[in-house]
């Protein structure tokens, strides 16, 4: 009887274990109590055609901090490539981004979609005041 219930437990247990693995897995953030490193410097090599830098970063693997070197990933048209950032929440450290989200185009990449970027050519006037919002050299 006492192997029964035990049996029974561990089932219980290991069955959840997997839920919540599953469910992390789907929100794909990473929750740690220790703060991560400070970035280091990395080289970006010249742009290449249909290709997105991805920056190093830092990821947590098991029980520590492990450094993810920069590297060039293929273009996804329709896409925006969000790169993983440690946020603060009260006292943990939560990983999101990392992945691709549809739509929310940044042209000119400076962080801001373009939907709602308000000076997309960053030439310090409006686009709703600019003649060429798309061109830094023509206002």
């Amino acid at each position: 009887m006492l192997k029964t219930t035990f049996v029974a437990a561990s089932m219980a247990i290991a069955s959840l274990g997997a839920a919540v693995s599953t469910q992390a897995a789907a929100q794909s953030s990473i929750y740690v109590q220790v703060a991560p490193p400070a970035p280091r410097v990395e080289y970006v090599p010249a742009p290449r055609r249909n290709q997105v830098w991805v920056p190093g970063h830092w990821d947590w693997r098991g029980r520590q901090y492990v450094w993810m070197q920069g590297h060039w990933v293929r273009d996804r048209p329709g896409y925006v490539y969000q790169q993983p950032v440690w946020v603060q929440r009260g006292d943990r450290w939560v990983r999101s981004g990392g992945d691709w989200r549809r739509g929310n185009r940044d042209r000119d990449r400076d962080g801001i979609p373009n939907r709602y970027d308000r000076d997309r050519d960053n030439d310090g006037v409006p686009n709703r005041y600019d003649n060429n919002p798309n061109n830094p050299n023509r206002r």
